[in-house]
């Protein structure tokens, strides 16, 4: 069987017309930038009817061809996926087999962007979001990568071999090298090469995609809500509460975050129990969030507070427990030792280096969170619609939580998903350093750290997980822009 090349017999066809468009595309972004910088930006013109109207010029012409080669080099590339999608290896060679692999993320993606657009007056600040050019490539990035992760690492949809399964003679093999001795019904190439362990590099990067849409954005949820229960009070009542919850706020933040990370992983720490202790504190906030905020809702409705709170506190104290329990303990230390579940109600079990890294990254996001949601309490609470339902005689939580906190969604918003690409970002560092993940998982940060080894040799088990992990913080910085932009117009 032969290797397969990049783009197959498709690309005697379209290779041509991108050799063209793509330089001239980029002459153009670069033309037009120049010439807002000569000319201050685009001359406006008033018409005679009172209108405005662009006056054209070489900056107007810049435009126009960026404009209009962009949408050419989008086209085309659109081709390629669909061509490859349909023709496979055969057609498109390894574009088209990474294309075809990805046919279920395709069908995700436009399903969602259809519904999406269709009902995009009816759901609020995420329906404005199709309104803005940037907010939707970004929020086209991101579901992406979320797509890939959920199909790759819960269906095994995308993968064509088992991310850690070894074949021999496929070590640092190039792109597109046909499997030895593939046997019937297994995929027949590495289509973005082999690893130094002889691992499928395409497989590895979208079960290392899995990684990332699991720990980042629950990571980013779980600090937040801690951020969120503390910061509420500080801004709130002030005083000495503020005062104390701020010094350790800036207590942690004072600290190198590296330095930080090296400590938790040590054994000495781990085997003193301060993880776990860590983690029984940080994911105690959502139980208390969710209670305290039911409860400020209901209070004038026992009927219907009392068993909700019993439903919803039964259940996330299940799963808090559940979630911290290792073996039968809560803390399982060589000093102390505190039971937690049985093994027969121990129903959520995360290995115990991503729990390690959920409950570093935790605690290293909520006193910034805490930072941001203490500043907008205090400009929140000064407002005439607080003074109105403190006058209506509402409790200070119910105040809080549905007063203030609905009114500094927009800020929160926009910092959830740039914290998210903080975290993202954070993630590839540990994984590069070592740090809480096997040595063996498909994360991205470990995968570029083990391809970096040999990046003299061997370019291509390196730049995939690194272009995924731009890609992917890219994205969710331009979808925090559409958000910031479309959040403003309200």
């Amino acid at each position: 069987m032969d290797p397969l090349t990049w783009t197959g017999p498709l690309g005697q066809i379209l290779d041509p017309a991108l050799s063209v468009i793509a330089p001239v595309f980029a002459l153009a972004v670069l033309v037009q930038i120049v010439m807002s910088v000569a000319s201050a930006g685009e001359r406006v013109v008033t018409n005679p009817d009172g209108t405005l109207s662009s006056s054209g010029g070489a900056y107007g012409m810049s435009r126009m061809a960026t404009k209009w080669t962009g949408l050419a080099l989008v086209a085309l590339l659109a081709a390629y996926i669909a061509l490859g999608a349909v023709g496979g290896p055969g057609l498109a060679g390894i574009v088209g087999g990474m294309s075809q692999q990805l046919l279920p993320v395709w069908i995700a993606l436009i399903a969602t962007y259809a519904l999406s657009i269709v009902y995009k007056r009816k759901l609020g600040l995420y329906g404005k979001l199709f309104d803005s050019t940037v907010g939707m490539i970004g929020f086209g990035l991101v579901m992406f990568w979320v797509y890939a992760g959920i199909m790759a690492g819960v269906f095994d949809w995308i993968t064509t071999h088992d991310s850690l399964s070894q074949v021999s003679g496929m070590k640092n093999k190039s792109p597109g090298t046909p499997l030895f001795g593939a046997e019937e019904g297994e995929y027949a190439w590495y289509l973005l090469g082999g690893d130094n362990l002889a691992r499928d590099v395409f497989s590895r990067l979208f079960k290392g995609a899995w990684v990332v849409v699991q720990i980042a954005p629950l990571a980013t949820l779980f600090a937040f809500l801690a951020g969120v229960t503390l910061g509420l009070p500080a801004g709130y009542y002030g005083g000495r509460l503020d005062t104390v919850l701020s010094f350790i706020a800036n207590l942690i933040l004072a600290f190198p975050v590296i330095l930080l990370f090296y400590l938790l992983v040590t054994p000495e720490i781990k085997a003193a129990g301060i993880p776990a202790i860590m983690g029984l504190v940080l994911f105690l906030f959502p139980v208390i969030f969710f209670c305290v905020l039911l409860n400020s809702r209901y209070r004038t409705q026992p009927s219907v507070r009392t068993p909700l709170l019993i439903v919803v506190l039964g259940v996330m104290l299940w799963g808090y427990l559940s979630l911290n329990t290792e073996n039968g303990y809560l803390i399982n230390s060589e000093n102390f030792k505190l039971p937690g579940l049985p093994t027969w109600l121990d129903g959520i079990n995360p290995d115990p280096s991503v729990l390690l890294v959920f409950v570093s990254v935790v605690f290293v996001n909520a006193p910034t969170v805490f930072r941001i949601v203490r500043g907008l309490a205090l400009d929140i609470k000064t407002r005439d619609y607080v003074a109105a339902a403190q006058t209506r005689g509402e409790g200070p939580w119910y105040i809080m939580l549905w007063e203030i906190l609905p009114n500094a969604r927009g800020p929160l918003i926009v910092d959830f998903c740039l914290r998210i690409g903080y975290t993202t970002i954070l993630l590839g560092t540990l994984g590069f350093f070592g740090l809480g993940l096997e040595s063996e998982s498909p994360d991205w940060g470990t995968t570029i750290n083990t391809g970096r080894q040999l990046i003299r040799a061997y370019v291509h088990p390196l730049l995939p997980p690194a272009i995924s992990l731009m890609t992917l913080v890219l994205g969710l910085n331009l979808l925090a822009d559409g958000l910031r932009e479309e959040s403003l117009k309200d």
